[in-house]
């Protein structure tokens, strides 16, 4: 498959914008990566859940391996040349579902406190 192709999909999908991200490319969503692209652009590092994750390294080991950054996987590195179109372009719409369901999720804002930990202020004296 080829780097353009990855591209357009990629940006066909709502609210997507291409950034730099240091050395590489990345796709946003609302300012969220899901997928990054290396200099030399012969692969591509796709965030996706675990249970999606793990089911395309069984499926599709000549193409696909675990996204490491140091112990933790992240995500999956597909090698855009031994890749199926069709599973890639699932893979990224995989990753761009994941990204907003993350986004969409319910946000917890905690009550910021006004006075710094051990120090005491007169609304806080009562």
């Amino acid at each position: 498959m080829l780097i353009g192709s990855v591209r357009k999909h990629a940006l066909s999908l709502q609210a997507v914008t291409e950034v730099p991200h240091h050395n590489y490319s990345s796709f946003r969503v609302r300012g969220k990566i899901f997928v990054t692209i290396p200099p030399d652009e012969k692969f591509i590092h796709v965030f996706v859940g675990e249970q999606d994750r793990e089911a395309a390294l069984v499926l599709y080991p000549e193409f696909t391996e675990k996204l490491l950054w140091g112990d933790k996987v992240l995500g999956l590195r597909v090698s855009l040349a031994a890749a199926k179109p069709s599973v890639v372009k699932s893979l990224v719409g995989k990753a761009y579902e994941t990204r907003v369901q993350k986004d969409a999720g319910p946000k917890v804002n905690k009550p910021r406190s006004k006075s710094k930990p051990g120090i005491t202020t007169p609304s806080s004296e009562a």
